[in-house]
């Protein structure tokens, strides 16, 4: 059976395939000897891929679980400022890649595996996942502001897609909300409320879809259940 080279590698636990894409189009991956820099290229398991020089064996066993993200760790496989690492909260030998991210300061679900077509699909724009947040912001914005995020805001790199958001609790000059995108870019959550004049304290991811963090310790993992992954892989 014949696959896109950059799904086989996915599949590998070499990177998420768009990782993947970005490798090959370095120069980094070759067939039969041949270095590779069109996306488009199928392989098969009769054919000899390596990366950077090494033979990529397609035979890893898919593995998927969710990490309760602590703040103070990168969601990335390695660091060059030699910060730590969500890697360093799991002990599984496998080669894992966090689905999208959190960032240093946020807490909450992150998925980690080595499916790279479910990552794929879980971090692409078009699939419109749910992902929800409990965010407490300085102040106390009003319906009125909170609408201008409800409906979409223009952020200036880009304006974000409609959005739920319910308050929870307000008082002493902050207010604790939930907020339900659908989108991941990059600090998207703190960018929002920074529009309507207010500082996020605190934000922690709470659930990806029907994917929930609770019953988890900050700090600790388990294995999704079949019944978890057959879910994602229907989004």
């Amino acid at each position: 059976m014949e696959v896109r080279l950059q799904k086989y590698l996915a599949d590998a636990g070499i990177a998420s395939r768009r990782k993947a894409e970005k490798l090959i189009a370095d120069g980094k991956v070759s067939v039969n000897g041949k270095i590779i820099k069109e996306l488009g290229r199928k392989v098969s398991s009769q054919d000899i891929i390596k990366y950077e020089g090494k033979v990529v064996k397609n035979n890893n066993k898919l593995i998927y679980i969710i990490l309760n993200k602590p703040t103070g760790y990168i969601s990335t496989v390695s660091d060059e400022k030699g910060r730590k690492t969500v890697m360093d909260l799991i002990d599984i030998k496998s080669r894992l890649y966090p689905v999208g991210r959190l960032d240093y300061n946020t807490s909450g679900l992150l998925i980690l595996t080595n499916d790279g077509d479910l990552t794929y699909k879980l971090t692409h724009p078009k699939h419109e996942v749910e992902k929800k947040y409990l965010v407490t912001v300085s102040g106390e914005p009003d319906e009125e502001s909170l609408d201008k995020l409800r409906i979409g805001a223009n952020l200036g790199e880009y304006t974000t897609s409609s959005s739920r958001i319910k308050v929870l609790e307000r008082g002493n000059g902050k207010t604790k909300l939930e907020v339900i995108i659908h989108e991941g870019k990059n600090r998207q959550v703190r960018k929002m409320f920074e529009y309507i004049g207010c500082d996020v304290i605190k934000l922690k991811r709470v659930s990806i879809g029907k994917i929930k963090i609770k019953g988890i310790s900050q700090g600790k993992y388990r294995q999704l259940t079949k019944e978890e992954i057959r879910y994602l892989k229907k989004l």
